[in-house]
């Protein structure tokens, strides 16, 4: 039996009551676990959202999408993307652009959840990939810049790599959501990648990631029993091991002998 998908409404009535597991979801395979493992809330690729099989393996799932803002053209082709996004699956919409456009899309009632802190997009403006908020001054233009989405109609923010007493202060001092990755467990949701829980990462793994199942070693076993096969493969060709008679199609003698006639007097 499928779980009930939470609306907007549902996971606001739950703010400050407890926090939401949330993962970033890239493959039919995380969404379908995702869903079995009780995860209630996914930031999901635009391309396995508009899959119609999405939906099949993941019916209890909140699912935002996203399209970066630089891309998507005007403010009307960002706003037709986002509603051909609701309309195919996606419950809300990421959105890595201004307020302004974070307010012209909730005008037309599309829920939009927008990042403070560490924005990879934005990286440049806050020093590269570290830490924000670790400043009075800092900290304070967080909240600043939280508020401002709130004022703008977001329903949510990511808030990444953020002191966690910061992230607790601020969440504690706005009626949207905070959903957090690396800030602390005083905001309304946790969010991982699943790659990192899975350990798919190859090289630096994020402080604040955890993992919790080692998937590349794996990945290197099977690419090695992937290798052994084919090599046995080449092999078998190379000494007429294969194809086997069970591996061929079989034909009785007699018929076998019209054709061969048939065959010489053609």
């Amino acid at each position: 039996m499928s779980r009930k998908r939470p609306t907007v409404a549902d996971l606001r009535a739950q703010k400050g009551k407890r926090q939401l597991p949330m993962l970033r979801i890239e493959s039919l395979d995380e969404a379908a676990a995702a869903e079995a493992a009780g995860i209630e809330i996914g930031s999901v690729i635009p391309e396995l959202c508009a899959d119609p099989r999405f939906r099949d393996l993941a019916p209890g799932i909140f699912a935002m999408t996203g399209k970066e803002h630089l891309t998507a053209g005007t403010a009307e082709d960002y706003l037709r993307w986002c509603g051909n996004a609701i309309a195919g699956g996606a419950d809300a919409v990421y959105c890595s652009g201004s307020f302004e456009t974070v307010e012209y899309l909730a005008r037309e009632h599309i829920p939009v959840v927008g990042h403070v802190g560490l924005v990879p997009a934005r990286a440049t403006w806050t020093g590269g990939y570290r830490a924000v908020g670790k400043t009075a001054d800092s900290a304070l233009e967080l909240y600043r810049q939280v508020k401002a989405y709130e004022a703008a109609g977001a329903i949510a923010v990511e808030i990444e790599v953020v002191p966690a007493k910061v992230a607790e202060a601020i969440s504690r001092r706005t009626s949207i959501l905070l959903w957090s990755m690396g800030a602390g467990a005083g905001c309304d949701a946790q969010y991982l990648f699943a790659c990192d829980i899975l350990g798919e990462t190859r090289g630096h793994i994020p402080r604040h990631a955890k993992v919790y199942r080692d998937f590349a070693r794996e990945y290197d076993r099977l690419q090695q029993e992937r290798i052994a096969a084919f090599q046995e493969f080449v092999a078998d060709v190379d000494s007429g091991a294969f194809p086997e008679d069970r591996n061929l199609v079989p034909m009785p003698d007699p018929e076998f002998d019209r054709f061969m006639e048939a065959l010489e007097k053609a």
